[in-house]
């Protein structure tokens, strides 16, 4: 009688599950538990100590091949709506181990039912290898998540952006007709907040690696991000336009900076990052075209260089307006790095192509303490300021750079530069003008 009891129970929710069009509950599974019933989706599995159902979308459920030959891209949006339009539990789209997915260009669209929302990638995604692919679509474009709060992603996989066709005939590389100026970033991160990234490795992206931007409140942490040393523009990771920004623990090298800062950013921290080779960290370049700039509260830490073309640097155009202050460099160390140290409110593009202009942004209270390690260019501190407007408020505590060569000593250049220095400094840094 009580297994027939069960059963009766059993039938009877199936069949209201069914009459009220439940579709995240479609196809559902019932398993017995010692203490009751527990309901769980068909893609997916509870997890009673989060207190809630983890409702799990896999890619392969809605069609998805991942042999990296099928082209998987409407199997993802498939998922991709059901894990955004959930209502139940926490959702996580699924992207399994031990499969190659080939993925077109695609924007991930928010805003979602649920307040978190899960991208677990554990395998392999990889995009066109043919630029031709991208012909009348944004070519910038290739994974996009927009406007998606509470968006975790993070896995085991791997994100491989097939770049080799793209750098071939970057004008940076192949000039004059037919070079392309624009390819594609492997992740954008559009107009997210609360925004986890984590865990992931990333390869040989078209261009940047990962853009964050228009953003606030974004928790970066654990990627390995690696592209040759000669791919143009490969960035690791570029903010733009963002707050509350925290990246840390995190292996960069790459072609262009491991991570650039651009404008409208404020409260940055980056931390225990090891980079190389590249082009260093960089704030900037601000003010392109003579805009507005407003950069402050960046905080850049415990940060190891290794063979890059540039360590910690601050870049502006000429032309442009604003400020960029609040600004810290604090136990950064140096092994065999050009340009260790640079302030360059010159920026240019193109040498000897940006004409002299009177405006430029404000830099001001910067600090650099506790520097270490060898240079590879004899300046091993730049600090090249606008003639007409000061960089004020630098503060150097503890710093001893060397170059990589025993017979050659480092130096410090100054232009226009206002501040103070505490405790050993080497270079001499005689070239600093006292701050009034």
């Amino acid at each position: 009688m009580q297994s027939f009891l069960s059963s009766l129970i059993v039938l009877i929710v199936v069949a209201w599950l069914y009459a009220n069009c439940c579709l995240d509950l479609m196809h559902l599974r019932l398993d017995w538990l010692q203490d009751g019933l527990t309901l769980f989706s068909p893609y997916a599995t509870g997890d009673g100590d989060k207190g809630s159902t983890q409702i799990q979308f896999d890619v392969l459920d809605f069609q998805a091949t991942g042999d990296g030959v099928a082209d998987d891209t409407q199997a993802f949006l498939d998922a991709w709506l059901a894990t955004c339009g959930t209502t139940l539990g926490v959702p996580t789209m699924i992207i399994p181990k031990d499969k190659i997915f080939l993925v077109k260009p695609v924007i991930f669209k928010g805003p979602c039912n649920s307040s978190n929302v899960n991208v677990q990638i554990d395998g392999t995604l990889v995009p066109p290898e043919a630029p031709s692919m991208w012909k009348d679509i944004d070519a910038s474009l290739w994974l996009q998540f927009d406007s998606v709060d509470g968006l975790i992603l993070k896995g085991s996989g791997l994100i491989n952006g097939r770049g080799a066709n793209w750098w071939q005939q970057s004008c940076k590389i192949r000039h004059g007709e037919g070079c392309t100026k624009l390819a594609p970033t492997a992740v954008k991160l559009m107009r997210c907040k609360d925004l986890v990234l984590s865990n992931l490795k990333l390869v040989d992206s078209p261009q940047t690696h990962v853009l964050i931007q228009g953003s606030q409140r974004v928790s970066v942490t654990n990627l390995k991000i690696t592209a040759p040393a000669a791919s143009p523009n490969t960035d690791g990771i570029h903010i733009h336009a963002s707050h509350d920004v925290l990246i840390e623990n995190t292996v960069i090298g790459t072609g262009d900076d491991c991570i650039s800062i651009g404008d409208d950013i404020y409260h940055v921290t980056i931390q225990r990052i090891i980079c190389g080779p590249g082009h260093g960290i960089s704030v900037g370049s601000l003010g392109k075209g003579g805009s507005n700039v407003s950069v402050e509260e960046i905080s850049v830490s415990s940060v190891k260089f290794f063979n890059t073309s540039n360590g910690v640097r601050i870049k502006t155009w000429q032309g442009a307006t604003g400020y960029a202050k609040s600004i810290s460099f604090d136990h950064i160390s140096f092994n065999n790095v050009a340009n260790p140290v640079m302030i360059d409110q010159y920026y240019c593009d193109v040498r000897g192509k940006c004409p002299s202009q009177e405006k430029a942004v404000q830099i001001s209270d910067v600090t650099y303490s506790y520097l270490s390690g060898s240079s590879k260019t004899r300046v091993a501190m730049s600090l090249n300021c606008s003639l007409n407007v000061a960089c004020t408020g630098l503060h150097f505590e503890s710093i001893n750079i060397t170059t990589a060569f025993p017979e050659t000593d480092s130096e410090a250049f100054c232009i226009n530069a206002h501040g103070e220095t505490k405790g050993y400094i080497h270079p001499n840094m005689s070239c600093l003008l006292q701050q009034t």
